[in-house]
């Protein structure tokens, strides 16, 4: 599958029922774009999630870190809308055993100007959240 936004190849992550109140509306999986980053729901989950170090070697290996960390950086293209979400899931990667921010800014580094937001500026604005 392709990626609306850039057209790159993207991964699909399955979302466990108890992350899933943090997406818009109730899909079981969403899809994370591997050039730009950008996160968009799908109903077509794989059986397990994918290691998602192969997307950029920022990402925690773990999942229980890993896939909120997917949410929480898919849902920066709207601070304002997703605050309480984007709140809740920082929280839940730092319980996890990792640093929310210094993922970031790993995939700002990565990524740069391809990624679907700033990602630096809003590492800021996420700093200011914690």
């Amino acid at each position: 599958m392709s990626c609306p936004a850039c057209g790159g190849d993207t991964v699909a992550v399955p979302v466990p029922s108890d992350l899933r109140e943090y997406l818009p509306g109730d899909a079981p999986a969403v899809t994370v774009c591997r050039a730009c980053l950008a996160m968009r729901p799908t109903e077509d989950p794989p059986a397990s999630p994918p290691d998602l170090t192969a997307v950029d070697d920022a990402m925690p290996a773990d999942d229980a870190a890993a896939v909120p960390m997917v949410l929480l950086v898919g849902l920066l293209d709207s601070l304002a809308l997703h605050r309480a979400e984007i709140t809740a899931l920082l929280e839940r990667v730092e319980r996890a055993g990792t640093d929310p921010l210094l993922v970031v800014d790993r995939l700002a580094d990565s990524y740069g100007d391809d990624a679907h937001v700033d990602l630096a500026a809003r590492r800021r604005q996420l700093e200011q959240l914690l």
